[in-house]
């Protein structure tokens, strides 16, 4: 059975290839891309949406969503993904022809109420989107299947001490969605770090074709170009939590998020034993196969052609 599936996203390098992952499964149909300010800014992040698709010659709409987050100031990762969010590579000219006339949220709205089943929806950038869906459109509720979230952390952080980007750079509208009572599965910082890439794992990329020599040469510059630290794979990650799920260990926690301490703003507080009183509102993502991961990335990858 193939099930529909709206990506939310801010690409980005490791968005890109999580984009790529996708394309082809048959399992699911990719209804929407939607993008949303986070790595780099709005313009850049449906530009690149749209660049990635005219290469891979995959028609899919894309539409422009938050330029900003709910109540903060922007913050990029500029350092990790480049200047334009997708490193060195040159893509060609994007086709705007996918980009949707209506906004993200809009959008999103449309294509769960014109599901005949529910709709998958992962996210793999700051929450704004989707917080404001809920908030505007409470009755899509009804027409979401479950949100995949690359997200949060079950430990230490990498925008403050505890907090991770997506989470952090929108940390209210984080906190929305995990209390919208819709079934969220985080995947975490903690489990990207740990699911990576090695040197070699690239070298097969490129021998796998125009698709993989495309992402090896978006990772050889992520991050600083650290390859011999690992590549960390957090957005490829979520991916192949829909794809490949056994290769994950999964908790039933509740989830809150962090939004006014300067200490831990952003922290995704997850609490597995009903210390907080919450109920469970969450399928935590605490630990993933690396090699399996590994092997499955560079296969899926690989076998993706241009059309």
């Amino acid at each position: 059975m193939t099930r529909p599936l709206i990506i939310d996203t801010d690409p980005g390098i490791d968005d890109a290839a999580a984009i790529t992952m996708l394309v082809d499964e048959p399992g699911f149909d990719i209804r929407l891309i939607a993008s949303v300010s986070g790595n780099v800014g709005i313009g850049h992040t449906t530009n690149n949406a749209l660049k990635l698709l005219t290469f891979l010659g995959r028609r899919i709409p894309v539409a422009r969503g938050a330029a900003a987050p709910l109540m903060r100031d922007n913050r990029f990762a500029t350092e990790a993904h480049g200047k334009s969010g997708m490193g060195s590579f040159v893509f060609p000219e994007p086709d705007t022809s996918l980009l949707t006339e209506n906004n993200a949220v809009l959008e999103e709205r449309r294509v769960l109420l014109e599901s005949d089943e529910p709709v998958t929806i992962l996210t793999l950038g700051p929450l704004t989107n989707i917080a404001l869906l809920l908030a505007t459109f409470p009755e899509v509720k009804d027409h979401i299947d479950r949100i995949v979230m690359m997200g949060g952390s079950t430990g230490r952080g990498n925008i403050g001490v505890y907090g991770e980007f997506n989470i952090s750079v929108d940390p209210e509208a984080a906190r929305m969605v995990f209390r919208s009572g819709l079934p969220v599965t985080m995947v975490g910082l903690d489990i990207g770090r740990k699911a990576h890439l090695v040197a070699g794992d690239l070298d097969d990329l490129d021998a796998a074709g125009e698709v993989g020599g495309m992402v090896a040469s978006l990772f050889r510059s992520y991050d600083g170009g650290h390859i011999e630290e690992g590549i960390k794979m957090y957005d490829p990650s979520a991916a192949m939590v829909l794809l490949q799920p056994d290769l994950f260990t999964m908790r039933e926690a509740f989830v809150d998020v962090e939004i006014s301490s300067p200490l831990t703003l952003g922290a995704t507080v997850v609490d597995y034993d009903g210390i907080l009183g919450g109920k469970a509102n969450a399928s935590v993502c605490v630990d993933v196969d690396v090699d399996g991961f590994r092997s499955a990335f560079v296969d899926r990858v690989g076998r993706v052609r241009r059309q």
